[in-house]
């Protein structure tokens, strides 16, 4: 499996992740915060699947773009898959003819936009080859958290999340698992605000990696970017053997 977070910034890609999209594969994607803005309109064609955590526009915000890039006169087109929740909010909130124009109806009429999907908590599917399984974590609105595995192992995508406790029970018995990309928005200094957004610091982070299995790497990403050296620190300063500091554009394989 190989994964690649995708940089958001033109200067700096490597470190700078304002918004949040991942690609696994080369045809499968979680979240489209910048998905729309990387590559080609052929390599953003290529994208089977998307998977989206929840409605939060860091991210869903190039999804229209990723859209029209995308499309092609034919019957292909990307499944975009979510909860009920975030597919009803990216309809009455996105494609609502006033900020961008009705993808979703006018795909029923034309060669086909996109598609979108519905998905159950922990009820897998199947997409390229890989097996994908939300769980629900505890964030501001319904927000998945997504295994992902094949035939080699499994990666955990712990999308945005305050402390929480069934994706870890799930990581327990989940086989082959290699890694989990898990979030560390805030310095320790701005607990209270990690605490009101649902987001971690390192020291809740620390306390969401003592509840996975040993000998699992933890990719620490979604590092807010004001932030983002002074988090670092922290983290470091926490001693985990299997921390590794995410950074956009390189490719992971697990």
């Amino acid at each position: 499996m190989k994964i690649k977070a995708l940089g958001s910034s033109v200067a700096d890609p490597a470190r700078r992740q304002y918004v949040s999209s991942y690609l696994i594969n080369g045809t499968v994607a979680i979240d489209a915060g910048c998905i729309g803005f990387w590559g080609t309109p052929r390599e953003q064609e290529a994208i089977n699947h998307l998977f989206l955590t929840h409605s939060h526009l860091d991210h869903i915000a190039s999804l229209p773009i990723f859209a029209e890039n995308a499309w092609t006169p034919s019957d292909g087109c990307p499944l975009v898959y979510g909860s009920r929740q975030t597919l009803d909010a990216v309809q009455r909130h996105m494609f609502n003819n006033v900020i961008w124009p009705d993808f979703v109806s006018l795909s029923r009429h034309m060669p086909p936009f996109l598609r979108v999907q519905p998905i159950e908590n922990e009820v897998p599917l199947e997409a390229d080859g890989l097996r994908v399984t939300p769980v629900l974590v505890n964030h501001l609105v319904p927000t998945f958290g997504y295994v992902v595995s094949d035939e080699k192992g499994a990666v955990i995508f712990g999308g945005d999340s305050g402390p929480t406790d069934r994706i870890w029970e799930v990581a327990h018995r989940t086989p082959n698992l290699r890694a989990v990309f898990l979030e560390a928005c805030f310095p320790n200094s701005l607990t209270a605000l990690a605490e009101a957004s649902l987001h971690l610091t390192p020291e809740m982070f620390r306390r969401e990696s003592s509840k996975m299995p040993n000998d699992v790497t933890v990719v620490a990403v979604h590092i807010k970017v004001r932030y983002r050296d002074e988090v670092i620190r922290e983290l470091h300063s926490l001693g985990l053997p299997n921390l590794e500091i995410g950074e956009c554009e390189k490719e992971y394989g697990f």
